[in-house]
C-alpha cells in the first residue's frame, strides 16, 4: 500500500512539474547535435529529488539519524542541475558543487573512515567522472531511466539476498521514481527528457548505493554494475583525444548516437539493448567468484570489442 501511495504521489508531482515548464518554457529545442527533432519539457528528472523528499517523508526517523548527507548533497548537485538546465552556468560554479556533494558523499558512506588518505582524491575523480558519465549517456528516449532501473534492480536483490548494505526503501523509492519517469519518457515521443536535474540526480543517487555497497563487502567488483556506461565514455573520449577534439564539448560519437542518428534505430530499441547488456553483467557480477582481474577481463574483452567492431563499422558505413 505504500509503495501505491508514494507512486501516486510522485505520478502527481511530475505532472504538477509539466505544468510549472509548461508555463515557463523549460523546454528542450533540438540542434544539430541532438538525437531528437521535436521541442520537448526538460527536466522530468526532478522527479528523482522529489522521490527523496518523500522517502524522508514516509521515513522521518530513519532519514534523520542516517540520510540527511546524503540528502544535502543530492539536493545541492539537484539544485544546481536544474539552475543549469534553464540558464548555463559557469563550469567553476558546476564544479564547486559537485565537490561539496560529493564531500557529503563520502562522509555518508563511510569512505572517509574506511578508506586510506591517499584513494580520497581517485575517489573524487571517479565519482565525479561517473557522474559526467550519467549526464553524456543522457541523450535518447529511455537510456536513463531504463540503466538505473536495471542498476537499481539489482541493488535491491543484492540487498535483499546476497547481503543487506541499506534500508531497503532507499532502493525502492528510486525505483518507483523510475517507472514513473519512464512511464512519460519510454516513448517514441517523449513527454520529458530527465535534464542534467535527472541525470545527475539519479547518478548521485545509484553512486551512493554502489559506495555503499562496496564499503560494506570490500568487493570493488561492484563498480562495473555501471560497465557498459563506463565502457563507452572512456573508450569515446580516447576516441575523441586521439582524433585532437575538444573532449567537453558536446558531440554526437557515442555508439548510441550513431544508431539512433545515423542508423535510424528506435531509441526504444537502443536504450533496451544497454539495459539488457548491463543486466547480463550483472547478473555475472553478483554470482560469479572469480577474482576481480579475472571479471574485468572477461567483461570488458569481449564488451569492449564488440563495440569497437560496430563503431568500426558503423563510421565505415556512413563515412564518419
Amino acid at each position: 500500500m505504500e509503495y501505491t501511495l508514494v507512486t501516486l504521489i510522485l505520478l502527481m508531482a511530475i505532472l504538477i512539474y509539466f505544468q510549472i515548464a509548461d508555463k515557463y518554457n523549460i523546454i528542450d529545442k533540438p540542434n544539430h547535435r541532438s538525437a531528437h527533432t521535436q521541442i520537448t519539457l526538460r527536466g522530468g528528472g526532478i522527479i528523482f529529488p522529489v522521490a527523496f523528499i518523500v522517502f524522508c517523508l514516509f521515513n522521518l526517523n530513519s532519514a534523520i539519524e542516517n540520510y540527511w548527507l546524503f540528502g544535502l548533497g543530492l539536493l545541492a548537485i539537484c539544485t544546481i542541475s536544474f539552475i543549469d538546465d534553464i540558464k548555463t552556468l559557469s563550469n567553476k560554479i558546476r564544479l564547486a558543487i559537485h565537490l561539496i556533494s560529493v564531500v557529503l558523499l563520502l562522509y555518508f558512506t563511510g569512505a572517509f573512515t574506511l578508506m586510506p588518505f591517499w584513494v580520497w582524491p581517485i575517489l573524487f575523480i571517479l565519482i565525479i567522472g561517473t557522474l559526467n558519465a550519467y549526464n553524456f549517456m543522457d541523450g535518447i528516449n529511455g537510456m536513463t531511466g531504463m540503466y538505473s532501473l536495471v542498476t537499481l534492480a539489482s541493488l535491491a536483490y543484492i540487498n535483499q539476498e546476497v547481503i543487506e548494505f541499506t534500508d531497503n526503501d532507499f532502493i525502492v523509492y528510486p525505483i518507483l521514481a523510475c517507472l514513473v519517469f519512464l512511464f512519460f519518457n519510454f516513448r517514441k515521443k517523449a513527454k520529458c527528457f530527465a535534464g542534467d536535474v535527472g541525470s545527475m540526480g539519479i547518478g548521485f543517487w545509484v553512486i551512493g548505493l554502489i559506495t555503499l555497497l562496496i564499503m560494506r563487502t570490500g568487493e570493488y567488483k561492484f563498480i562495473l554494475l555501471l560497465a557498459v556506461y563506463g565502457m563507452e565514455v572512456v573508450l569515446t573520449i580516447i576516441e575523441r583525444i586521439l582524433l585532437k577534439e575538444n573532449i567537453f564539448e558536446a558531440h554526437r560519437r557515442h555508439l548510441y548516437q550513431l544508431f539512433a542518428n545515423e542508423k535510424k534505430v528506435s531509441h526504444l530499441v537502443i536504450s533496451t539493448v544497454y539495459a539488457l547488456a548491463q543486466l547480463l553483467i550483472n547478473v555475472f557480477l553478483i554470482y560469479s567468484q572469480l577474482p576481480l582481474w579475472a571479471v574485468v577481463l572477461i567483461i570488458f574483452i569481449p564488451a569492449g570489442g564488440l563495440y569497437l567492431a560496430l563503431k568500426w563499422s558503423l563510421k565505415k558505413e556512413y563515412n564518419l
